[in-house]
């Protein structure tokens, strides 16, 4: 108890130091016991718990200069929480500089010590800097929070000369009441790349900086002649907007020497916004704001100067799943002929919008990872380079070897180092763990320099497609630090396809088998790709009838290209739903051309013309339908003395035609008749029409008249056998009257009566089908009752 009390009436500065590093020897033992008897391992473990470096939540917000030279200041900034249910005396925050880090694997093995939240070890996270450069203190109570900020000289550091990576360290030492001596509560590591001086070969380094989102267009556009296009909604403003995900990958971008990666389905989309467009609000649609459509001038404004004079690289339209296509997509026939004419409209989008030409030669499979049927399909559009990645297309070697690497057919692999690549996929909305992240990267560019420092390799990053703003923000930072060029130098996308390949590089392309089962999980389905093949083929019957085919084929042949989108994966239900959308937005422009209607008709005759009438609804012409009608009893009405009879059809935009068939009744009763349009390489059009025409010779009206002639025949005859006996009985009497007056009263039955129609006297046969459409929309109502064909 005596030593306990001196230990605490120790207040010099002299003494509290003498404490600190005696407490550090101390609490080290027992870990380097551990180390020499194998066995005792466990019980040094319980000491490290006995130690509190867990009581203090020590967390980094900045490490600045990233990348220091000799000359420089190392300040790094922070936060600690006292996360224990005592307060703590006398603490200090101290800079700590653990061991070299030789090779990439060492820096991985710290990296998951500081992950898994190990404990201080005096060993590996080394002694503190001297006294002068630490951050005192006095009190810290329980729950309570305290900014620091560490600036110590890079010389007082006595780190090598010839450069290297270590093991940088924050930690908070103080005492508690339960124990009255100085010890490490609290740390966390980071790291410290440290080279004063340029390599003699510096790794050439290939960064992608992707601009590419999720779709926003729906399939369907505007009536006008500008076909204004239609947005499910606004999110992509946010995007866009200061400070957005979108604008910041722009903003950050133009300032880096990185190669471009774009969706040229963003672009069009931003294009479309900015012209002016309108939003999907229920059933109906709504005007886009002008505010938003100057957000989108701006966005591409800006992009357009940024990419100015550097290397932009294409991926085929809206940026297909080529995974899903190799492995689910071939098994329906034609999905994979979408790549071919995706790559020709991304290479026209980037010329119009950007006004600078792309490359199109790179094809980027999910996360890099291939097999040998990707290759195939990634290929299958014309493109020479596939983008890979090492944790796919891995080596066996002590070294990482250039990217560029040729794996037969005259396909080159582009193989992404996956560490890098991997960096900033986590959430970097802290500054703590966006401080470590930059660290980790640009530790790991410099220990992949110094494997060899004598070869210069060519190194190449393809981090995550949408990264979100905070993670673009750590990307830039990281490259920002590698300004100084003394260990890496940039290179763009087609250079680095280009670099001579490592001899000993591994060129084998995986199998199938061997694809990432998580990835898999994640692909299209079979049934989604006979859907969208289903949609392929009703557009393509559609685009046959259309005088203006390309109001059509442009916006449903690019939403079809966006169902194939990789931005779908892990949102089958959104993906589901787009598909839906698109089917059935296409259906309903299909049944705006369609067959009116009709009841049942009369034939009275022996021939007539029976009309058929179509209708098209859309403001576009529609041509070369053929109108075939069927009678399904042909002995008893017949069309031209057939079964079945075609003709020709055009309709204009909004209006009506009605087609006149000749018909030939041999006997009285009821006829079924099916109308049905057809495309012109014999493809039904739409549903068929049937209807019933009465074939009767002897009609109502018919038999009227005749009844009528008779009448007049009986009275007329009445009439004269009246004037017989008035004639008689007047001679008989001795007077009658002359035949001048017999001539006056007039023959009975030469009266005009009303013509009855007869074959031949209807129309032309030559004229049966009026070509000539309606000024004006006709009516889709159903005819009326007792409708009577024309004669």
């Amino acid at each position: 108890m005596a030593e306990a009390a001196d230990i605490q009436g120790m207040r010099t500065p002299a003494a509290r130091r003498w404490l600190r590093r005696t407490a550090s020897v101390v609490a080290g033992l027992p870990l380097v016991a551990g180390l020499l008897w194998g066995p005792g391992a466990p019980a040094a473990s319980a000491a490290e718990e006995a130690t509190g470096s867990r009581t203090v939540d020590v967390s980094l917000n900045t490490v600045t200069p990233a990348s220091p030279g000799e000359k420089d200041t190392i300040r790094v900034t922070g936060t600690v929480i006292n996360r224990g249910k005592q307060p703590i005396s006398d603490a200090h925050v101290d800079l700590r500089v653990g061991q070299q880090l030789t090779g990439r694997a060492a820096i991985d093995r710290a990296a998951e010590r500081q992950a898994e939240g190990r404990a201080f070890d005096p060993i590996l996270d080394g002694s503190r800097i001297d006294d002068k450069y630490a951050v005192e203190i006095p009190r810290l109570a329980a729950g309570v929070s305290h900014d620091f900020s560490l600036s110590v000289p890079a010389g007082e550091l006595d780190l090598d000369e010839n450069g290297g990576v270590y093991q940088l360290g924050v930690s908070l030492s103080g005492q508690t009441p339960a124990l009255g001596f100085d010890q490490v509560l609290g740390i966390e590591r980071t790291f410290l790349p440290w080279q004063p001086e340029a390599t003699e070969k510096r790794t050439q380094l290939t960064y992608l900086w992707p601009l590419i989102s999720t779709t926003h267009l729906t399939s369907e556009t505007g009536s006008d002649e500008q076909q204004t296009p239609v947005f499910e909604d606004e999110s992509l403003v946010a995007e866009l907007s200061p400070g957005g995900r979108l604008e910041q990958m722009v903003s950050l971008g133009s300032q880096l020497p990185v190669t471009w990666v774009v969706d040229p389905d963003l672009l069009a989309t931003v294009d479309a916004m900015a012209e002016g467009y309108v939003v999907r609000q229920g059933d109906t649609t709504v005007p886009g704001s002008e505010k938003n459509q100057k957000i989108a001038q701006t966005w591409l404004n800006d992009l357009g100067k940024a990419v100015q004079g550097r290397t932009i690289v294409a991926l085929p339209f809206a940026d297909p799943d080529l995974a899903s296509l190799a492995h689910r997509g071939k098994a329906v026939s034609g999905s994979l002929s979408h790549l071919r004419p995706a790559t020709e409209v991304a290479r026209t989008t980037v010329e119009s919008t950007l006004l600078t030409t792309p490359s199109v030669d790179f094809a980027w499979p999910v996360d890099g990872a291939v097999d040998a049927a990707i290759v195939d399909v990634a290929t299958s559009a014309g493109a020479d380079n596939v983008i890979a990645r090492s944790d796919s297309i891995g080596d066996d070697l002590a070294y990482t070897p250039t990217a560029a690497r040729p794996i037969g057919g005259g396909t080159t692999a582009v193989v992404a180092d996956s560490r890098l690549s991997r960096a900033f996929q986590g959430d970097m909305t802290r500054s703590d763990d966006s401080a470590l992240a930059v660290q980790t990267f640009l530790a790991q560019t410099l220990a992949l320099t110094l494997q060899d420092p004598e070869k210069q390799r060519s190194i190449v990053v393809a981090p995550q497609r949408m990264p979100t703003a905070t993670q673009a923000q750590s990307m830039a930072r990281a490259l920002k630090a590698l300004d100084g060029k003394r260990w890496t130098q940039p290179l763009d996308l087609t250079a680095a396809a280009e670099a001579k390949p490592d001899a000993d590089a591994n060129t084998r392309v995986p199998r199938s088998s061997e694809y990432p089962s998580k990835l898999r999980k994640q692909e299209m389905s079979v049934e989604a790709f006979r859907e969208i093949s289903g949609t392929q083929k009703n557009l393509d019957m559609f685009e046959g009838i259309l005088t203006q085919a390309d109001r059509v084929s442009t916006p449903f042949g690019r939403a079809i290209d966006r169902q194939l989108s990789t931005s779908w994966r892990g949102n089958p239900q959104g993906a589901q739903q787009y598909r839906g959308g698109v089917q059935t937005n296409l259906k309903n422009l299909t049944e705006e051309v369609q067959l009116i209607q009709k009841s049942d008709v009369t034939l009275s005759g022996r021939s007539a013309m029976i009309p058929v009438t179509v209708q098209n609804q859309l403001v576009q012409g529609v041509d070369d339908l053929v109108l075939r009608l069927t009678s399904q009893s042909p002995t008893r009405l017949g069309l031209d003395d057939k079964a079945i009879a075609e003709q020709p059809v055009r309709v204009g935009g909004g209006h009506s035609q009605t087609v006149k068939f000749p018909a030939v009744a041999n006997a009285n009763g009821q006829v079924q008749m099916t109308a049905q349009l057809f495309t012109k390489d014999g493809t039904p059009y739409g549903d068929s029409m049937a209807f019933t025409v009465k074939v009767s010779e002897i009609t109502p009206q018919v038999m009227l008249v005749i009844a009528g002639g008779v009448l007049l025949l009986v009275l007329a005859g009445i009439r004269m056998y009246t004037q017989r006996r008035r004639a008689a009985a007047s001679a008989a009497d001795g007077s009658g009257g002359t035949a001048a007056e017999e001539a006056a009263e007039g023959t009975p039955g030469t009266g005009t009566g009303e013509d009855v129609g007869r074959a031949g006297d209807g129309p032309d046969p030559g004229q049966a089908s009026d070509l000539s459409p309606d000024t004006r929309p006709e009516s889709a109502d159903p005819s009326g009752a007792g409708e009577k064909v024309d004669r």
